[in-house]
């Protein structure tokens, strides 16, 4: 494995690249707790620090939590929370009671006035996020809230909902998505040269030019808004489909988004009428071949080749429809 391939893990100690990307990130943190004033005595001009905050945040999302589960959920030491809820209950904003359902667990929750607390913050918070976003066009904001989005699903649950995939048709810029992403992938992965490319902008355009929707479509799939994958399908003759273009974000990869594409192509091919779908791809893509072998798809032969700047070996697949 190369050492900028997806999965690489760098040595901060050995690697420039990584040394430069942990400044980043620790700048970037920086910038956005200053931003928004987090390190403040209190925040939003309230008597609450971030971290109190964020526990009345949390208690307000329900009329009750286990301790046990706020902690886990804020990730605080244990001692600390203790603390912090003893201090909270003397000042009237949370009551604290064993559950009905286990005596030996300890539930906690707003009074009305944690809850009036909460509002407050709750709306200046919002405030300050209105006024920093209104200064900004509506694609900026768009922007914005995308790289937020982004960081979210790669630091965060790679399983969680913010992660499950969308299959649509294309909008706009979308077709101009699926060329610039083949292109700048197959580069980064395989070394292969803009002749891919083009390749790949011919078949958009040959698409775009005019294909019947009842006889050929394309999909892209969507993860948190973001295009992460796509597929087309398109005739080769009257009985006889192609599957085009299939990708996969490398950000995206291991949420089933290739079988997701594969299937939908399958599924319309089958309904159109078309009684086999054929593909060609090359040897060295395995994580596709993998794909099509778990859709049906049986190899039909393969053949040497020189492109897109390497020796490669094609392979032709089929799946009979009827």
């Amino acid at each position: 494995m190369s050492k900028n391939s997806p999965g690489a893990v760098l040595d901060p100690a050995a690697s420039p690249e990584l040394a430069g990307r942990v400044a980043a990130v620790r700048e970037f943190s920086r910038f956005y707790t200053g931003l928004l004033g987090l390190l403040r005595e209190g925040l939003l001009d309230t008597p609450y620090s971030m971290t109190e905050a964020r526990v009345i945040f949390e208690l307000a999302a329900a009329d009750q939590r286990a301790v046990t589960e706020l902690r886990r959920v804020l990730n605080i030491d244990a001692g600390y929370l203790s603390r912090l809820l003893a201090r909270f209950e003397a000042d009237g904003l949370v009551s604290r009671n064993r559950s009905a359902a286990d005596g030996r667990r300890q539930v906690t929750g707003l009074t009305s006035a944690g809850r009036a607390a909460f509002k407050l913050l709750d709306d200046r918070s919002a405030e300050q996020v209105r006024a920093l976003l209104s200064a900004r066009s509506e694609p900026v904001q768009q922007r914005l809230t995308s790289a937020m989005t982004c960081i979210r699903q790669i630091l965060g649950d790679p399983h969680g909902p913010a992660w499950a995939p969308v299959l649509r048709e294309p909008g706009p810029g979308d077709l101009g998505w699926i060329v610039q992403a083949h292109g700048a992938l197959y580069a980064a992965e395989y070394g292969w040269d803009v002749s891919f490319e083009a390749l790949v902008a011919q078949i958009v355009a040959d698409y775009a030019a005019g294909h019947d929707p009842a006889a050929e479509r394309a999909w892209i799939a969507e993860v948190a808004g973001q295009p992460a994958g796509c597929v087309l399908c398109v005739r080769k003759d009257e009985s006889t489909a192609q599957l085009r273009l299939l990708l996969v974000d490398p950000a995206a990869r291991g949420l089933g988004i290739g079988s997701k594409l594969v299937a939908e192509c399958v599924t319309f091919a089958r309904a159109a009428g078309y009684g086999r779908l054929v593909l060609w791809t090359n040897d060295v893509l395995t994580a596709a071949r993998r794909v099509y072998q778990r859709a049906g798809f049986q190899l039909a032969g393969s053949q040497p080749h020189q492109s897109f700047g390497h020796d490669l070996v094609g392979q032709d697949w089929r799946l009979d429809l009827r």
